[in-house]
């Protein structure tokens, strides 16, 4: 068989042989209006493994007239990018097509490396084109994001994996050769997760298993070739925060099912335990808060175990944790009261503290009258005296409001009972 791979063998020249992504490069989408007329600006494809980012690259580099420089963000340091440069400087003649410099996973790219880039790119030297599996707003800095265009490629769909599978099939220069009978499409798709590279290797793969030009492929040969299926979770990339999104939302929904798949999706993908304990002692505090404050001592716990009792028998104590989490009653009033806090600050800034709340060490501060008035809660019943502790301008605020489930209508009376009509 040939020594060069498949998935590099059935790559896309043009954009009439690629499958997929029509939203981009379908008829009269943007990125083939933008690839046919020839003025490319700068961009950014996000997404995830095996959609097609470095093969537009590469079609890109098939179809313009213009130099066409690739750095791996892997390989290539700060020097590496103004050497670049300085060659893209020398292509620049007059009213030439700006060089197009094409960074496959710009991700990896540090903070100095993607800082080396914006002269060039803002001053129109090189046209850059970037290629990420994460999402740009974590990964690339903000002034680069904001003079590149991002779009977004889609996982591809049944439809386009089995147009790619029996394309390959047909077209191939080896597999042609073959007598080949696609009689099972569903597990090649399963395994592959919508990753096209990966699809066409498990092909490869199936059809160099058999020793005969005569191949029936069914969803049984698949999978014992395979043995096992291959796990679709990246710790690295995109799938790390659509999975942990998945698990977080499932425990504010009260799924406890649906929460455990997923962190057993995290776990069998090589996920760090410390990380999803982490976000379970968020989701106690941003989920469930003030309506079971055991929530947090629990997921705390969770999060001591695990760093003391590391894996595999941490997945026990996070599948506790979650269980809890996601069956315990739930409340965002923290949550909420805070986010609340913090816009009226932005909107309204430095308000000054009352004189009566003010610090007076000093005489001076006590002849200006901080401190003065202030009354002593502990000093009356109920260690509660009414007097005002918001800026003068916000004394009718309210920020905290109690959602009703048994814990916070304690609250809620309590605070009735002192405030009178300020929490009715």
């Amino acid at each position: 068989m040939n020594n060069i791979p498949l998935a590099e063998r059935m790559r896309p020249t043009n954009l009439n042989e690629y499958i997929g992504q029509n939203h981009l490069v379908g008829e009269g989408a943007v990125l083939r209006k933008m690839i046919e007329s020839g003025n490319i600006s700068s961009f950014i494809l996000w997404g995830p493994p095996g959609v097609g980012k470095t093969t537009l690259a590469k079609i890109i580099a098939n179809q313009l007239e213009r130099p066409f420089f690739t750095l791996s963000a892997i390989n290539s340091g700060v020097k590496d990018v103004r050497d670049v440069i300085t060659k893209a400087e020398k292509h620049k003649f007059f009213d030439s097509p700006n060089p197009i410099l094409f960074i496959d996973e710009i991700h990896r790219f540090s903070k100095n490396q993607q800082d080396s880039l914006l002269g060039a790119v803002e001053s129109g030297t090189i046209t850059l084109i970037g290629a990420t599996t994460e999402n740009p707003s974590f990964e690339v800095i903000s002034a680069l994001l904001s003079r590149c265009q991002v779009y977004v490629l889609k996982q591809q769909s049944k439809e386009d994996l089995e147009i790619l599978m029996e394309r390959s099939i047909k077209m191939d220069s080896s597999l042609s050769t073959k007598n080949i009978d696609l009689k099972d499409k569903s597990a090649i798709i399963k395994y592959s997760g919508g990753d096209a590279r990966k699809l066409l290797n498990i092909l490869e793969m199936v059809v160099g298993s058999v020793a005969s030009d005569n191949i029936v492929i069914t969803d049984k040969l698949v999978t014992s070739v395979l043995q096992e299926n291959p796990s679709m979770y990246d710790k690295d990339g995109e799938q790390h925060y659509d999975i942990i999104s998945a698990f977080i939302k499932s425990i504010r929904g009260s799924d406890p099912d649906a929460a455990v798949y997923w962190l057993a999706r995290m776990i069998e993908g090589g996920e760090d335990p410390k990380f999803i304990a982490r976000r379970l002692v968020i989701s106690a505090s941003e989920d469930i808060g003030l309506a079971n404050t055991n929530a947090m001592l629990v997921a705390n716990s969770c999060f001591q175990a695990v760093n003391f009792v590391g894996m595999p028998e941490s997945r026990i104590i996070l599948s506790q944790a979650t269980i809890y989490l996601a069956t315990s009653p739930k409340s965002n009033s923290a949550y909420m009261a805070i986010n609340h806090a913090q816009s009226l600050v932005k909107k309204t800034g430095n308000l000054a503290v009352p004189l009566h709340l003010r610090n007076a060490p000093t005489k001076l501060m006590k002849d200006l009258d901080y401190g003065k008035n202030y009354k002593y809660p502990h000093d009356y019943q109920y260690s509660f005296v009414e007097q005002n502790y918001m800026p003068d301008e916000l004394q009718s605020t309210r920020l905290y409001k109690p959602v009703m489930n048994s814990s916070e209508a304690k609250i809620l009376e309590r605070l009735k009972f002192w405030w009178k009509s300020k929490f009715s």
